[in-house]
């Protein structure tokens, strides 16, 4: 009873461990988001700033950090230039009234050139780096002027290089400063814009030098502690950068921290390499990298005060939320976060692109259903309706001013209403005249009943017209209805498609990996897209092969044994140069495969034929063959057949439904042209997998099938495309199987034969007579029969395609692999 209830706590105790850490990550989120936005909104970062780098001194008496930190804040942030002066003054007045007399003189100095270079220069960003310079060289020399009343050659040369390290340090000033004043990043950070902040932050901690607590010094502890911190996040390279930079700038600032460089480079390194086990790794790193240094630099006489500081930094670090390491790491190139960071940014781009596809597929719906409704009416009633509006038009110009209008339109409704409704069907039919009986009644009953006729008569052809126009515009709306739902769907797949997300196939990556190099197949990497049955993706990377065919003869065997499915190779990329490596693409082989042979001959044995003809790869698995036949021949009707299979190949390859394609082109003939050109289209798809078909055919005659010795007609009725704008397109479906033969053809193969009265009959007899399997000898044999029978006379346009569907055998054996995949 123990082990069950302790059992049914552990998931408790899980649970609330998970939801305590959260906690405890949403409160250090929540401070430092209110710490970060305190010290942004009230400028106190730039006032910290300010202050440290006033104290910041290098070679005991340069001072190139002040100036270049006003400046870059005076031109971004005008509002807390203030606040930066008065911090960088107060900073040097803890050095010597000297240090903090010195910066506020320059601060006066770059407003004066300032204000003049503004006057000549538009643009003073790139104009800033040379005030700054200008105005440091001049006060220092007039400081010391001041001081000294005399310069000497030392004193130029020291004033010129403050001023050039001003110059440099304006322009890492330009890039750090937005970095951290901003109160949300960009989504990453370059390599140079990680460097200038640290160089900002190395600045800022040379204020620190002579801060010491017995014989710990401030500089150090912290130094190693921003080493921790980016080795930790960054890793290996990130951590050395930011060790000899920081190394750099504090031996620049005391001469007696020249092995810092050192100590917090190979500290940094040591740090990157172990940070797989998280802090404490890291901290492990800093502690050997600083002891193993401080020992080659200064013996054993430091070693525990380097120990201590080392100790203190750890200790800082391993308090430091994760929160704040997490929104770092982030920015970092690299680094886990950044690239879940990127993945999410990605992920949010493509479920917004998804969306908007999905809206402009709801869009395209809702006007389809908008046209579709157009249809949802009575037909009786509208009859009806355009009858009584008939009949009101005539009434009006012939009955209103009649003496019987009272008798006809009042007493006698219904006898009145009949009769003229009767004389108005005649007239639509062009029998009224020969309808005496209907004549002499409605002479009986109407007393103007030649003007009511000769009115009817006159106004049914407009009406005739009015209707015949009706028709045509809802045949246009149904038209564009099912047009623009067939690109609705389109849309709504592709966008089903975008929102599909890679699955995860580590453990199956890994265990093809294992598999294959367990089989003693050296493989770089593996990436695996798709495991679906029939629709395997793999990528792999290989070294060089040098043409040996590894990738086909050797791992697509093997990768088909263990997932089970025949995997051919796609797409190989071979590497150019020995050393480097081999990009392969595997896939899922076909069950099926189709091979073709077309004869084609032109009306007399010309160079143009009115017959077109292509075989189109559709995707998914799917295999089209098409044969169009233009009403005539020579160019016109190759133009309309050529142009058909264009149309034909280009709106199936974009997914639109078989029938919504042939209809759209059925309109588009129809629009384009008012001459009598029209053309046949004869359309077989063959899924390669299953083997089932769809046959569309418009005005084009029969398809056979022979399998073994039986032979299937394939036939449906409708008009060739063109001629009339509404027409229902007849799918006939049937199953091929392996070593089926699928025979298409045009009317001058079907109905070419002389002295033949059933063209099926003789067809079926020539094709079940042939001896051979090969679809290029089929398909001449028969142009050969057809061409024999007119005595070598090629009387029309002749096209036959043929198409053997067999097994996709591949080409190698699989090879047996101890692993597989579930």
């Amino acid at each position: 009873m123990e082990k069950v209830e302790r059992r049914l706590m552990e998931p408790i105790s899980d649970f609330g461990m998970e939801k305590t850490h959260q906690m405890v990550n949403r409160f250090f989120h929540r401070i430092s988001s209110r710490i970060q936005l305190f010290l942004l909104h009230k400028g106190l970062i730039y006032a910290i700033i300010g202050f440290l780098l006033g104290r910041a001194i290098i070679l005991s008496e340069v001072l190139p950090f002040a100036l270049p930190f006003f400046a870059a804040v005076f031109l971004m942030k005008k509002d807390k230039a203030f606040l930066s002066g008065v911090s960088l003054i107060g900073g040097g007045l803890t050095i010597s009234f000297e240090v903090a007399l010195l910066i506020m003189l320059s601060i006066i100095g770059f407003g004066l050139v300032n204000r003049i270079s503004s006057a000549i220069f538009r643009d003073q960003v790139k104009a800033l780096p040379f005030t700054v310079l200008l105005s440091v060289a001049l006060t220092r020399i007039g400081f010391t002027y001041m001081m000294k009343s005399s310069l000497t050659l030392y004193d130029y040369m020291m004033a010129g290089v403050e001023a050039g390290l001003s110059f440099i340090l304006t322009l890492i000033f330009l890039q750090s400063i937005p970095l951290i004043s901003a109160r949300k990043y960009k989504q990453s950070l370059k390599i140079e814009e990680i460097i200038c902040i640290m160089i900002l932050l190395a600045s800022v901690m040379t204020g620190l030098v002579g801060v010491s607590y017995q014989t710990l010094q401030l500089e150090h502890i912290f130094s190693r502690y921003v080493v921790l911190l980016f080795a930790f996040i960054g890793g290996s390279s990130i951590g050395c950068t930011v060790g000899v930079v920081t190394g750099l700038i504090l031996s620049l600032a005391n001469v007696g921290n020249l092995y810092q460089m050192s100590l917090l480079a190979f500290s940094g390194l040591l740090g990157g390499l172990l940070r797989e086990g998280q802090k404490l790794g890291t901290a492990i790193g800093l502690l050997v990298g600083s002891v193993l240094i401080s020992l080659y630099g200064q013996g054993t006489a430091d070693l525990m005060t380097t120990l201590v500081e080392s100790m203190i930094a750890i200790v800082l670090f391993l308090l430091t939320p994760k929160v704040i390491t997490g929104k770092l790491a982030k920015h970092i190139p690299g680094t886990n976060e950044h690239a879940q960071e990127q993945q999410q940014y990605v992920r949010k781009i493509r479920d917004v692109t998804a969306n908007r596809v999905e809206q402009f597929s709801q869009v395209f719906h809702a006007l389809s259903e908008s046209f579709a409704t157009f249809y949802e009416k009575d037909e009786n009633n509208e009859e009806q309706r355009e009858t009584d509006l008939f009949l009101s038009s005539i009434t009006e110009s012939t009955c209103q001013h009649c003496f019987k209008k009272e008798k006809c339109w009042v007493e006698n409704f219904d006898k009145t209403y009949e009769l003229m409704q009767n004389i108005m069907h005649e007239n639509k039919q062009n029998t009224y005249k020969h309808n005496m009986k209907l004549k002499k009644d409605f002479e009986r009953h109407c007393s103007k009943s030649g003007k009511v006729e000769e009115a009817i008569e006159q106004e049914i052809n407009y009406f005739q017209a009015n209707q015949k126009l009706k028709r045509e515009v809802q045949e246009s709306r149904r038209l564009v209805a099912e047009q623009l739902l067939g690109v609705s769907n389109v849309m709504d797949d592709l966008s089903k498609e975008i929102k599909r997300e890679r699955e995860n196939h580590f453990v199956q990556e890994e265990q093809i990996l294992d598999a294959l190099q367990n089989f003693g197949i050296e493989i770089v990497n593996v990436d695996i897209f798709s495991l679906e049955q029939g629709n395997v993706d793999i990528e792999m990377s290989i070294p060089f092969c040098n043409g040996h065919g590894e990738c086909e003869k050797i791992i697509a065997p093997m990768l088909s044994d263990i997932l089970n499915e025949s995997v051919i190779v796609k797409n190989e990329e071979c590497s150019h140069y020995p050393n480097g490596y081999c990009h392969v693409s595997f896939g899922s082989a076909k069950k099926y495969r189709i091979e073709t042979g077309v004869a084609h001959a032109a009306k007399g044995g010309g160079l143009v034929s009115g017959d077109s003809y292509s075989m189109i790869e559709l995707g998914l698995g799917k295999y089209a063959v098409a044969i169009s036949d233009g009403m005539g021949n020579g160019v016109r009707a190759h133009f309309e057949s050529n142009e058909t299979i264009k149309l034909l190949q280009k709106i199936l390859q974009s997914g639109i439904e078989e029938k919504v394609a042939i209809k759209t082109i059925n309109s588009i003939l129809s629009l384009r042209t008012t001459d009598e050109i029209f053309s046949t289209l004869d359309l077989a798809i063959v899924d390669l997998q299953d083997g089932n078909s769809k046959f569309l055919k418009i005005g084009s005659t029969p398809s056979f099938v022979k399998r073994g010795e039986k032979i299937i007609k394939i036939q449906a009725s409708n008009l060739p495309m063109g001629i009339i704008d509404d027409f229902d397109v007849d799918v006939v479906g049937e199953k091929l199987k392996a070593g089926d033969l699928l025979i298409m053809m045009s009317d001058g193969i079907f109905e070419g034969p002389k002295h033949v009265e059933n063209y099926d009959l003789w067809m079926k007899r020539k094709i079940s007579e042939m001896k051979t399997e090969d679809p290029q000898e089929i398909a001449d044999l028969i142009m050969e029969e057809v061409i024999r029978t007119r005595s070598g006379k090629i009387e029309d346009d002749m096209t036959v395609v043929v198409s053997a569907i067999e097994h996709n055998t591949p080409k190698w054996a699989t090879i047996p692999v101890s692993k597989k995949i579930g």
